[in-house]
């Protein structure tokens, strides 16, 4: 049954069929919906609910609560997600599940609360110090998202690893129709990893710390190996209208489904646009954004900031594509008439005076808006 949900309330109400056992949180606008929803619902259900007393204390209740196997989770906003990198850095470090969901807002600083994508950066590179990156996943509807939050708790608990669900201000505070997924309970046995100790289980200690460097290595070497495992299985992708397409739209998130109205609007047109979005931010799907690419005359990257995944494109593509950039920052959302112009301009340069392409003019950075 399809029923009318909030962003941040349908993504709270996922990760509890998804069977998380303990939030922690801090309140941070545009997703302190997600952590009032889930105050009274965990409650409810005889689970772990706690406002922390800061975002650090937050990601540090997690990691506690992660390391006794536990399906915890937080969620926060871009400043607030800042503030809990060296926690997710020792989650990482300790191979432990844990489960994030970041709803940009507009920044450098305290910013302010409208939608962005500025975080990109922060949550695929490491999100956190050290040689890692944690899997993210990027929505672009209400309902990807609520689907999205329930497959989280699996990758974190296959591959014992954190994962991010990256969204914006717009995703958590629109309202769509949803079909929400049955409930999935929580397994029972404790994993035998985990700390603690009984009858059955020898006690145990998790830790990050490796004072000698060799043996540290050896810990950076498995995890290394680890995240080649997660970049070959979990690589995610949509691609629309790229079997004939010309020119190729690459957008994620939210600003993806802006960017497939200006397709259609170009296709209407005579333009033959495809759109490929990344669900996957890491891994970052560079071999089918390759051979996609392959097909096509030219890639427009749109993305709320200066151009923070444009770089990902560049190194799957490298001067094999001319490709333009649209970015619009401090929370302004890109239209769908701002990218249809884009690609009449890379359209009118497709073909030179003489009938060739001309490349260096179909690449050339769009112009930035003026904030």
């Amino acid at each position: 049954m399809r029923e009318l949900w909030k962003g941040n309330e349908a993504l709270a109400e996922a990760a509890v069929r998804a069977g998380c056992q303990a939030f922690f949180g801090y309140p941070i606008t545009p997703q302190t919906e997600l952590l009032e929803y889930m105050a009274r619902r965990m409650p409810e259900l005889g689970r772990v609910f706690l406002q922390a007393e800061s975002e650090i204390g937050a990601i540090n209740m997690v990691y506690g609560a992660a390391c006794a196997g536990v399906r915890a989770m937080s969620s926060s906003s871009s400043p607030g997600f800042s503030l809990m990198q060296e926690g997710m850095s020792y989650i990482a470090g300790s191979e432990v599940p844990a489960v994030l969901v970041d709803i940009m807002r507009g920044g450098p600083g305290l910013g302010n609360i409208q939608p962005s994508q500025a975080d990109y950066f922060q949550i695929t590179r490491s999100a956190g110090h050290g040689d890692y990156h944690p899997i993210v996943l990027a929505p672009s509807t209400v309902q990807e998202a609520v689907d999205l939050m329930m497959l989280c708790f699996d990758l974190a608990f296959r591959y014992r690893h954190l994962v991010v669900l990256a969204g914006d201000g717009m995703l958590g505070q629109m309202m769509e129709a949803v079909t929400m997924p049955p409930f999935a309970e929580p397994p029972a046995d404790r994993p035998d990893w985990a700390v603690g100790a009984d009858e059955e289980h020898p006690p145990r200690i998790i830790t990050s710390l490796y004072l000698a460097a060799e043996r540290l290595e050896e810990v950076n070497l498995r995890l290394q190996h680890k995240l080649e495992e997660i970049r070959q299985a979990e690589q995610r992708w949509e691609v629309e209208n790229t079997a004939d397409a010309d020119l190729l739209i690459v957008a994620f998130g939210t600003v993806g489904r802006i960017a497939r109205s200006a397709m259609r609007q170009a296709r209407a047109r005579g333009l033959r646009v495809g759109i490929f979005r990344p669900i996957s931010l890491w891994p970052f799907p560079f071999d089918a954004l390759r051979a996609t690419a392959a097909r096509t005359q030219g890639v427009l990257v749109v993305e709320m900031n200066a151009g923070q995944m444009l770089e990902d494109v560049r190194l799957a593509l490298g001067e094999r594509k001319p490709i333009r950039f649209l970015g619009r920052m401090g929370g302004v959302i890109p239209l769908p008439e701002e990218i249809l112009a884009e690609l009449e301009q890379m359209a009118h340069h497709m073909h030179g005076h003489n009938g060739h392409v001309d490349v260096h003019a179909l690449g050339q950075p769009a112009p930035r808006v003026t904030l």
